[in-house]
């Protein structure tokens, strides 16, 4: 890893696909990823580990079993290990994803949208 700034619209910029994190940084075991949402995802749940969605821009919305926790342009949330969930955006939303290195991005559920893992940018 570099110790070099990083700028976020510059990263975001270097690709175009949905729902394919990007890690842009990694501090010990955790790495920071950027990606961006359009559509809906999949259910799925991360049995081992806490999930942090902030929002960088445009708005999403997480879907849980009980509720649907809706988010804008700076604002984040905590999906708390183990609790299964479904992300959506209306319109493309750009986030960064900040959970530990090796999470597989469907969790539990794999598929189709399962991404590859540990791609830098």
């Amino acid at each position: 890893m570099s110790s070099e700034k990083i700028n976020l619209q510059e990263k975001l910029a270097k690709f175009s696909e949905h729902w394919s994190p990007r890690v842009i940084a990694q501090m010990n075991d955790y790495q920071f990823k950027l990606a961006k949402f359009k559509g809906e995802f999949t259910w799925h749940a991360h049995k081992d580990t806490d999930e942090v969605f902030l929002v960088i821009e445009g708005k999403m919305g997480i879907e849980f079993k009980d509720k649907v926790v809706e988010l804008s342009e700076g604002e984040m949330y905590v999906v708390p290990k183990g609790v299964e969930h479904k992300p959506f955006a209306h319109e493309e939303c750009k986030v960064m994803l900040i959970e530990p290195a090796g999470v597989v991005n469907t969790g539990d559920a794999g598929g189709e949208l399962t991404a590859q893992n540990d791609v830098w940018v």
